[in-house]
């Protein structure tokens, strides 16, 4: 019920799109610029292209980031984030997380959910063209990034426990000493290690609350 409520919550931000041309993805746009594409057929069998475009860098200055959704080469909707943009048969739902966009899907109007495809030249479509070039280095990459950021997260928790015993009421009934001492060289590797695996999860469109963090 609440998934729902937040979905119509989401449609209503929606507005007009203003008709202007998607533009070309450019490979130097990788680290700010994210799109997506939906074909769907209509009843008479005409095909409709849909393209989810988000400039997650690039639009923070306003204090919100916005998804611009075209149809068939024209914006028809834009929206900020998250949004849930109403199209023939069901819903395209965007969403960003800490690192990315952590939800880029269409949802039919029977609840199945389809993942959008991510454009070849962008920072998620070189990735999946990575993985099916090389599916073992692949998993293996894959299956080191959520341990990066489990290390990160248990280092970041001892560290926060300290100064939190500290406090005088706490301190009265219990006292805690870090067992992890780390030199500042190896907890600055870590979070730039955590930082790349968060990077990485994202693109691959892999989120969990507690260790990617960040809601959209």
């Amino acid at each position: 019920m609440f998934k729902e409520w937040r979905r119509r919550r989401a449609v209503r931000r929606v507005q007009p799109g203003d008709g202007r041309a998607l533009k070309r993805f450019r490979w130097w746009q990788s680290l700010f610029r994210t799109l997506f594409s939906l074909r769907l057929t209509n009843e008479d069998g005409r095909q409709e292209v849909y393209a989810v475009d988000v400039r997650h860098w690039q639009n923070q200055s306003s204090g919100e980031v916005k998804a611009h959704l075209y149809l068939n080469g024209r914006q028809c909707a834009q929206s900020k984030l998250p949004a849930a943009f109403p199209v023939h048969g069901g819903t395209v739902e965007v969403s960003m997380g800490a690192f990315g966009l952590k939800r880029y899907h269409y949802v039919t109007a029977e609840g199945t959910e389809h993942q959008l495809v991510p454009d070849r030249h962008s920072a998620e479509g070189r990735r999946a063209h990575f993985d099916r070039a090389h599916p073992a280095l692949s998993s293996l990459i894959g299956f080191l990034s959520p341990i990066m950021l489990v290390i990160a997260l248990a280092l970041v928790i001892s560290q926060l426990i300290g100064p939190v015993t500290q406090v005088e009421p706490i301190a009265r009934r219990m006292t805690h000493t870090s067992p992890i001492d780390l030199p500042t060289w190896l907890n600055i590797t870590i979070g730039v290690g955590a930082a790349a695996a968060g990077t990485e999860r994202a693109l691959r469109l892999r989120y969990s609350r507690l260790l990617d963090g960040g809601a959209g």
